[in-house]
């Protein structure tokens, strides 16, 4: 083997596993990658066998080589390959992209040709005895720590020398290899994804993994546009054109927004927000603000919740805030949050009854009986 040409990869068949507290049992998947020449192995735990653990494998397996080999051999993993061939391959169109960020190749094992899996499925033959042995009757909660037990055996295991010979895989690796590796992108590698979504009338889109609501400019209200994410930011495309930029949050049900994009009719939304409106229900009464919080967990829809919440509060100004704080209480004690209720409360002046008279049951639809049915 040429050095610095090849690293093989693979997952070992054998599982390793996580247990908490609770005694559940959590199998984990071990990626195992070996460098051709000085056989240099590298191993580490992930969660699953998914494009996006396999990536991060390798590119751990990469920063702990601390370079980049001219190719990489996967033995036709599915999360690598899309489709495998005698001749040409298939790349999946993310690992296609990871293996372009490090600058070099990727070239599937072929099928029918032992010599080209022989070597990984020896490193793997071997961490069976070298580390899996070690780690039987010792319990892992996280991954973090099983993969902080595997890297001393690892080590324990590459300076080990060779059957036969006076020399390990790391000593190989050092005289030999390590020179001949590319240089390793000091920028890690994000993986992304893709989603098509039409830009909704208050110049939001939503990313509906996170039910997370981010602004574009105004004009692209109704359009098809592309939103490109990874773990840390959201890009939003039209016509293969960025125009909107954020980085990603995941609390539900909010928006993120930038004020420009805004159209001068929505400017509003940017103090909607659910802290904004307890806020403004806590200078009012405990008791508004008990009733808010639950009109923002009621509500499904973001902007639902918030133009309900908007009307409620707008209330203190036209009924006075006395008024507003029992009508909360009542409708709370139905177990209805919406506007609409608060709204048939106050104008059949159910607020103004006694706490005897507030005991009365009301059904839920909309035909509530006024203050005088009661006297």
């Amino acid at each position: 083997h040429k050095a610095g040409d090849k690293m093989y990869i693979d997952f070992a068949g054998k599982k390793l596993f996580l247990s908490g507290n609770d005694n559940i049992r959590q199998d984990v998947e071990v990626f195992v990658a070996i460098l051709g020449c000085s056989q240099l192995t590298y191993v580490g735990a992930v969660a699953s066998q998914k494009k996006e653990d396999l990536i991060a494998a390798c590119e751990n397996a990469l920063r702990y080589f601390g370079g980049v080999p001219e190719a990489i051999v996967p033995d036709n993993l599915r999360s690598a390959v899309t489709r495998g061939s005698r001749y040409e391959a298939v790349l999946n169109d993310e690992f296609a992209a990871f293996a372009e960020h490090y600058a070099t190749t990727v070239i599937p094992a072929r099928a029918y040709k032992p010599r080209d899996k022989s070597l990984v499925e020896g490193a793997v033959k071997l961490i069976y005895r070298s580390i899996y042995s070690k780690l039987d009757n010792r319990h892992f909660e996280t991954l973090e720590q099983l993969n902080s037990a595997i890297a001393p055996l690892l080590e324990i295991h590459n300076n080990k020398p060779f059957s036969g010979r006076n020399y390990s895989r790391r000593e190989q690796f050092e005289e030999i290899e390590r020179e001949a590796l590319a240089v390793l992108n000091p920028v890690r590698y994000e993986v992304h994804k893709q989603v098509m979504v039409t830009v909704m009338r208050n110049g939001h889109v939503r990313l509906g993994e996170d039910v997370h609501y981010y602004s574009v400019p105004y004009n692209y209200v109704g359009k098809k546009v592309k939103l490109l994410y990874t773990f840390g930011s959201v890009k939003v495309y039209y016509n293969y054109t960025m125009i909107a930029f954020h980085s990603r949050v995941r609390t539900k049900h909010h928006y993120t927004t930038q004020e420009t994009h805004l159209a001068p009719q929505h400017r509003y939304i940017s103090e909607w927000t659910p802290e904004n409106f307890i806020r403004q229900a806590e200078e009012i009464h405990s008791d508004v603000a008990s009733y808010i919080s639950k009109v923002l967990e009621y509500k499904g829809h973001p902007e639902q919740a918030h133009k309900s919440c908007s009307g409620i509060l707008n209330f203190a100004r036209r009924v006075g805030t006395v008024r507003l704080r029992n009508a909360c209480r009542w409708a709370d004690n139905l177990g209805q949050y919406n506007y609409r209720i608060i709204e048939e409360i106050l104008r059949k002046q159910l607020d103004q009854l006694s706490v005897e008279e507030q005991t009365i049951e009301i059904p839920e639809h909309g035909n509530i009986r006024g203050k005088e049915y009661y006297q």
